[in-house]
């Protein structure tokens, strides 16, 4: 199997309160619309937010999205009004992390990659 692309569905309670909330409250880029859905620009992938989902939370899922700057983010989205379920801090595996929730209660986890953290270096075997 070799994926080209990928996105993640989000079945909401409210579309319309979602889909306002990742593109105003979050700001994120809409990359299409269509009846009933709206597509938005999620880093190197997508969210979608179509349908209607039951009347439960967001359960274990979760979005992890990668920002420039924690503390930047995090003083904008308190200038937004958006509740921050858990204040920013530098996690034991070294990334620095902040949650908020989208109207359902999805988890959104904001996170900083420092510099020096290995995510940032290429640990595949060097080209022959």
């Amino acid at each position: 199997m070799h994926p080209i692309n990928s996105r993640v569905i989000l079945r909401p309670r409210d579309p319309r309160r979602s889909t306002e909330f990742y593109r105003d409250t979050l700001g994120l880029a809409i990359a299409r619309e269509f009846p009933g859905g709206t597509v938005f620009f999620l880093g190197q992938g997508y969210l979608e937010v179509s349908g209607h989902g039951g009347e439960g939370g967001g359960g274990g899922f979760a979005l992890w999205l990668q920002v420039r700057d924690l503390a930047a983010t995090h003083r904008e989205l308190a200038g937004r009004g958006v509740e921050i379920t858990r204040e920013p801090k530098c996690e034991p595996w070294g990334l620095h992390e902040m949650w908020i929730s989208d109207p359902d209660g999805v988890r959104i986890v904001l996170v900083e990659v420092p510099e020096e953290h290995p995510i940032r270096k290429d640990t595949r075997p060097p080209a022959e």
